[in-house]
């Protein structure tokens, strides 16, 4: 059939996706989060397109021909949309690049936009390849630290993209599975050789003051070195990748430059 006219999104992963692999035009709304710095890497570029805090009744009033969703979005609003007749495309939220790199190519068929899918997914692969180390290199003990002793755990993209820039992630070093919390004093008792920590937000969380400024950790700078890696990277894959890719190749290179 004829691709869609107006698309909206209603996940913040899919949010990235679709502003990178839409036509002009093409894009409806994005979800309220594409608008926050702290939670997208589309805060800039979503100022000027409309967003909804993902109730149906805002989504009808846009009269979207195709929405994008997560199997996690409201199950309410997925419903009240099936109702009414509204199209969804429902999508998983991937685990590896692999299966993040499909679900471009997924998103952009269903826009009629599979070139400009191609054309994303090449600029990541580019991206991968630029951040990747030299062969043969050890990689660097890391482990990525966000508000509240939040952590990314083995079998996540997170994990998969600290594999292919260099890093050996430690997390199930404190007992962690996948996704979950990491006391400070368990770091501190066994340190990473990098901790990849969230950047504290501006006037807010004592957390933040009281880890990235920890007396304790201050102490171990000469066994641990801290390097950024925003809270925005950590949830979504596609064109967020570039970015992440980036972003642990200057922290490994940082790592190294520091022991020279």
């Amino acid at each position: 059939g004829p691709a869609p006219r107006r698309v909206v999104s209603l996940n913040p992963c899919l949010d990235v996706i679709l502003f990178h692999v839409a036509a002009p035009g093409q894009v409806a709304a994005l979800t309220h989060y594409a608008r926050d710095p702290q939670a997208s890497t589309l805060a800039q570029a979503a100022r000027h397109i409309p967003v909804t805090h993902e109730t149906a009744e805002e989504v009808v009033a846009l009269r979207p021909d195709l929405v994008l969703m997560s199997e996690h979005s409201a199950l309410a609003t997925r419903n009240a949309l099936t109702r009414l007749g509204v199209r969804l495309a429902l999508f998983d939220v991937p685990q590896t690049i692999a299966a993040s790199l499909a679900q471009v190519r997924q998103v952009a068929a269903l826009l009629g936009r599979a070139r400009a899918g191609e054309a994303l997914v090449a600029q990541i692969e580019t991206a991968l390849q630029a951040a990747s180390p030299p062969p043969g290199a050890r990689p660097i003990t890391a482990l990525v630290y966000q508000p509240n002793g939040f952590a990314a755990g083995a079998g996540t993209l997170t994990d998969e993209m600290m594999r292919r820039t260099g890093f050996e992630n430690v997390a199930a070093r404190y007992g962690l599975g996948r996704w979950g919390n990491i006391a400070l004093e368990q770091i501190i008792a066994d340190p990473p050789e990098v901790l990849l920590a969230g950047e504290a937000v501006p006037g807010a969380p004592t957390w933040a003051d009281r880890v990235l400024n920890h007396p304790a950790l201050r102490r171990m700078s000469h066994r641990m070195r801290r390097e950024a890696f925003p809270q925005r990277l950590l949830y979504c894959g596609g064109p967020v990748l570039i970015e992440t890719a980036a972003t642990l190749a200057r922290a490994r290179r940082n790592v190294l430059e520091a022991r020279t």
